[in-house]
């Protein structure tokens, strides 16, 4: 219990990394600059190598990254096996494989160029940055806590965006584990024989600890409700969604601001409302909850920041800029033409991005240590106790 508390009063809390880690991923899917976007996946990589947990589903970044680099290879493979016959630069010439008429636009095979094969290796790039921003929020934020820092009225919708999440962390721990129990038999094989002799103990501690935490869940009450639903909320919520919908939509495609961010904003307002009035009806509680501090503020802050950079970059006109001020600034840095080819640049606010990125280093300790620290302290505290009752503790432990 010690080591909870300790751990939940030095670890960050779990949504502060989530907005961290979206708003990372919006100012990704902004970009095709493949400097920039190498910069922000090394940036995410030494911010989960320096701030993750001992935990073992905090290593699933290894796995997102495998799964990245295959996101890249993969469409590679399919831009030289398709063809993409734009761009003047000829690298090679497959030979090509004649089609039906019924298949008409699709060429296996032909001529692949340096522009054709640029441009797909940009998209691949962005894509695959992305696909990190989701492994890294996995890596920090423990699924389990943030289940905790929901809306009441959201109960349903977050355990099911929890789960949902936690499964490939969890699906790793289980791989791990296997492999560690067949290692410890002598079995250290690693060939395809043995992916059928893994799987099934796999599924089966997948099952296994489902079937634990539902039933946890039950003998906890989760889910109780004190009456009947308060009447007008679900209208309510959806209205007021269109409405906030209503509000993006006609603060990215028109120039009504004030209209648009009052829409955005009574959208909002009601939702929140109506999710206070729908939450009255169940008896949800938080053990222990994650207190929200400034340093989870200005992690999320920095996250939604570097969205806004980018976002905001990409809308401005150079022409309607100066001279000295578009050079600064360079819009046009953010997607590097493909054809003709050019080198792509960097320009100051793409690095004060990556400093965005980077900003939880120095707004957060390691988490290890913290949790070392407190597990020796506890240890410690636990050797001046009486024998008698140190002993009913680990009797219970071991049952």
């Amino acid at each position: 219990m010690a080591d909870e508390r300790t751990q939940t009063l030095t670890s960050l809390h779990p949504w502060a990394w989530w907005c961290w880690a979206i708003g990372i991923g919006i100012a990704v899917s902004g970009t095709t600059n493949p400097l920039l976007l190498a910069l922000i996946a090394t940036a995410m990589v030494a911010v989960v190598m320096l701030r993750r947990s001992d935990a073992p589903w905090a290593r699933s970044v290894k796995t997102y990254l495998l799964l990245s680099l295959f996101v890249i290879g993969m469409r590679l493979f399919f831009q030289i096996l398709l063809g993409g016959n734009h761009g003047e630069t000829v690298l090679f010439t497959l030979p090509q494989v004649p089609l039906p008429d019924w298949a008409a636009g699709i060429q296996l095979g032909g001529t692949v160029t340096a522009e054709a094969l640029t441009s797909t290796l940009y998209d691949a790039l962005r894509l695959a940055v992305m696909l990190l921003c989701i492994g890294a929020a996995n890596a920090l934020a423990n699924p389990r806590q943030a289940l905790r820092s929901v809306p009441a009225a959201l109960y349903e919708a977050s355990v099911a965006v929890v789960i949902a999440l936690s499964v490939a962390p969890q699906l790793i721990e289980s791989v791990q584990r296997v492999r560690r129990a067949r290692r410890l038999r002598g079995n250290s094989s690693t060939s395809l024989r043995t992916l059928g002799t893994i799987a099934m103990p796999v599924l089966a501690d997948a099952v296994e600890r489902s079937m634990a935490l539902a039933a946890g869940m039950e003998s906890r009450g989760f889910g109780r409700t004190r009456g009947l639903p308060t009447k007008g909320t679900l209208p309510l919520m959806l209205v007021s969604s269109m409405v906030a919908t209503a509000g993006v939509f006609l603060l990215l495609s028109t120039d009504f601001w004030a209209l648009s961010l009052g829409l955005l904003a009574t959208g909002v307002t009601a939702a929140t409302l109506g999710l206070r009035l729908a939450g009255r009806r169940l008896r949800v509680t938080a053990y222990r909850p994650h207190p929200w501090r400034a340093r989870e503020t200005l992690v999320a802050a920095s996250g939604v920041l570097a969205a806004v950079v980018v976002l905001g970059l990409g809308w401005l006109d150079p022409d309607a800029l100066g001279p000295a001020l578009a050079s600064l600034l360079d819009p046009a840095a953010l997607t590097p033409s493909t054809n003709p080819l050019v080198w792509p640049g960097l320009s100051l606010p793409m690095l004060v991005v990556v400093g965005l990125v980077l900003a939880p280093i120095p707004l957060t300790r390691a988490r290890h240590r913290a949790e070392t620290a407190s597990t020796r302290n506890d240890t410690r505290v636990r050797s001046l106790r009486p024998r008698a009752e140190i002993e009913p503790e680990r009797e219970l432990a071991w049952r």
